[in-house]
């Protein structure tokens, strides 16, 4: 998770100035906010404590905020034009970072919220998923105790923006049924503005 989450503030990072919409010290804030939640809870996933919770939650909401901006800011770009719309090149870059900044953030989403966050799951697993894996809704394709890892959560992330539509995880749960439609229409309006633009300017 910690590698996703430094590669999600790189990527922001690099970004152009026209669409990276928060100052230096708004990425050196979410490292500062990843590094202690580190230290708290150095991946075991065993600690619920307080600190945790909050840390956890607030690293989501600004990684989300960053995310969130980063993408409104490139399909106004895209609308209203702009410098980076007259090379196909940093278009199709930058349009990349902002999809796969979003991916890792919904992935972030999926497995800080399913039933009720990874340290939640680790201790006392759901009776009943939010959302539901193919090894939980056929024992014989996994050993007995197994439960989804970071890396399934941000492969549902992916193949969510990809497909815009679930792939093998179902959602089963409001929460998880809206974030998934949510993510499948950002991911359409970033591939197809961010496409269409770069084949224009080609032509």
């Amino acid at each position: 998770m910690a590698v996703a989450v430094i590669t999600a503030v790189a990527l922001t990072g690099a970004l152009p100035s026209s669409i990276r919409p928060e100052s230096r010290w708004f990425l050196g804030l979410i490292g500062l906010v990843l590094l202690v939640l580190i230290i708290a809870d150095p991946g075991r996933i065993d600690r619920s404590t307080r600190l945790v919770r909050v840390l956890s939650r607030l690293l989501l909401v600004l990684l989300a905020t960053s995310s969130a901006l980063a993408t409104a800011l490139l399909i106004h770009l895209l609308i209203v034009g702009g410098d980076l719309t007259h090379s196909a090149t940093r278009l199709l870059l930058s349009g990349a970072a902002v999809w796969v900044s979003n991916d890792i953030v919904f992935g972030l989403i999926y497995w800080e919220v399913d039933g009720g966050g990874s340290v939640a799951r680790a201790l006392h697993p759901p009776e009943y998923p939010d959302l539901a894996f193919p090894q939980q809704m056929n024992p014989h394709l996994a050993s007995a105790g197994w439960r989804p890892m970071f890396v399934d959560y941000l492969y549902l992330g992916f193949t969510n923006a990809l497909a815009f539509s679930p792939t093998d995880v179902m959602p089963l749960v409001p929460w998880a049924k809206i974030t998934m439609g949510i993510q499948s229409l950002i991911s359409l309006a970033i591939l197809g503005l961010v496409v269409a633009r770069a084949v224009n300017i080609l032509h």
